[in-house]
């Protein structure tokens, strides 16, 4: 999978798969970003360590990993897990980091879009996310995307300052994300289909 893009305001990036040569790229990512970004995720994403545990994860075929490269530097990453037993096989976790810089330009969208794709592919019926309570920003953008939260866990997580963070898990049938990504395209200026 590899895709040219083109943001709202006219930057041109590239979407494709991430592969085991990004490495080095995807950790000058993540260490460009503000340390609030990274507070809350739940990996130390500073790690090369454990970040290319994760790499290997996807060559495994465990994971879906896309990102989006300007001027060959990625600027953001999503993440498609799918369910490995019966009880959750139809069900994906969805994950989606942009830096700071390329927020609020349409990227994020663009790649919950082609997340969505591929978990239509991967037939996945119901897409999950998981947040720390703090993390404002994201339940609000779920809630827009037609997630509904499920559950709160109190203190079940701990955050990379090693302080417990009430876990909160969001759910979407992929058909009523799909309805919101329609709608973001037909009633925004943003003439792209």
């Amino acid at each position: 999978m590899e895709r040219k893009e083109t943001l709202k305001d006219g930057t041109e990036l590239l979407i494709r798969g991430l592969t085991f040569d990004d490495l080095d790229r995807l950790m000058t990512f993540y260490r460009s970003l503000p340390y609030e970004d990274r507070k809350y995720l739940r990996i130390d994403i500073t790690d090369r360590e454990a970040v290319e545990k994760r790499i290997r994860a996807v060559e495994c075929g465990k994971s879906v990993r896309i990102i989006a490269l300007h001027e060959d530097e990625i600027i953001a990453i999503g993440v498609l897990e799918s369910g490995t037993d019966d009880w959750h096989k139809s069900h994906g976790e969805l994950r989606v980091l942009v830096s700071k810089e390329f927020q609020c330009r349409g990227l994020g969208m663009i790649m919950i879009r082609e997340l969505y794709l591929i978990a239509v592919e991967y037939k996945v019926e119901k897409v999950v996310a998981k947040m720390m309570k703090p993390q404002i920003g994201a339940r609000k953008i779920c809630r827009k995307l037609g997630f509904r939260d499920e559950c709160v866990l109190p203190d079940y997580v701990q955050d990379q300052d090693h302080k417990d963070q009430d876990l909160v898990i969001m759910v979407c049938n992929i058909k009523d994300l799909w309805k919101e990504i329609e709608s973001f395209y037909r009633h925004s200026d943003w003439r792209r289909y």
